[in-house]
């Protein structure tokens, strides 16, 4: 098996780490509803994809 000739330090291992992060969703408007959505998903408000509609949504 293969072994680490040396030892990294923290702060090696920290920079490293450093770039591990969470992006923030990319968001669209619908052309339907004109509501924030997930690029090529139904909508959750309307229930329209790319023009027709797809899932009936219950409204409160």
């Amino acid at each position: 098996m293969a072994n680490p000739k040396r030892r990294w330090s923290k702060a090696r291992t920290g920079k490293r780490r450093s770039n591990w992060k969470l992006s923030a969703p990319t968001l669209v408007n619908c052309p339907q509803c004109h509501a924030l959505k997930l690029p090529h998903r139904v909508c959750k408000e309307c229930g329209y994809y790319n023009g027709k509609k797809v899932v009936d949504v219950e409204s409160e």
